[in-house]
Formats: structure tokens, C-alpha cells, sequence
């Protein structure tokens, strides 16, 4: 059964840093895009930032130039650097991937989330 985990979400400061974990486990054959999506309250779900298994990114307009997406395809394993944070970027982080089980088609995952609260 495939998983993901979100680790490092927490409270800071405005214009302090943070950095999320996606960890994939299972019996995974492969991972293709992973992305990072957030939910503030009573807003709906947004896409924060998005790489391929190519490497290539995309980011909402309201991270550009703050947020860096990465992935270690060794470790499946993605990653969130968020610098320079605001009061609106508070919300619930999901991980989401699209993975290819070893003994299946390719489906969508999501984490449980981790949440990220920033405020003085």
C-alpha cells in the first residue's frame, strides 16, 4: 500500500522559513508529478507549486520567487522550501503525487496534511 507522509509544518514568525517533507512508501514502481497543494479556512484547496519527473516547476503566483519545490527521486521523497512567509500563507499543506503502485495503474495520492500557522 503506498503512502504519503508530510513532515515540518509549525508556527512561525512573518518572514521566517520553513520546509516540508513528502515521503512516499510502499510498493511504488514510479512517481511522476508531485505537487504541493494548500486549504486555509474556509477557502477551497490551491495548487501551491508543481515538478515533474523531469524537474521541471510551476508555482502559484502568490509563492513566486519565495517558495522553492524540490524532489529526490532516490528517496521519493519531495520537498517544500517556503521563505520569507506571511500571515497568508497559513493553511493545511497537502502532498500530492501520482504514482505508479507495482501492481497497478497509475493513481493519485495525497498526504494528510501538515499544518503551517504564521503570526507574531
Amino acid at each position: 500500500q503506498v503512502q504519503l507522509v508530510e513532515s515540518g509544518g509549525g508556527l512561525v514568525q512573518p518572514g521566517g522559513s520553513l520546509r516540508l517533507s513528502c515521503a512516499a512508501s510502499g510498493s511504488i514502481f514510479s512517481i511522476n508529478s508531485m505537487s504541493w497543494y494548500r486549504q486555509a479556512p474556509g477557502k477551497q484547496r490551491e495548487l501551491v507549486a508543481k515538478i515533474t519527473s523531469g524537474g521541471s516547476t510551476n508555482y502559484a503566483e502568490s509563492v513566486k520567487g519565495r517558495f522553492t519545490i524540490s524532489r529526490d527521486n532516490a528517496k521519493n521523497a519531495g520537498y517544500l522550501q517556503m521563505n520569507s512567509l506571511k500571515p497568508e500563507d497559513t493553511a493545511v499543506y497537502y502532498c500530492y503525487a501520482l504514482i505508479r503502485p507495482l501492481s497497478g495503474t497509475w493513481l493519485d495520492y495525497w498526504g494528510q496534511g501538515t499544518q503551517v500557522t504564521v503570526s507574531s
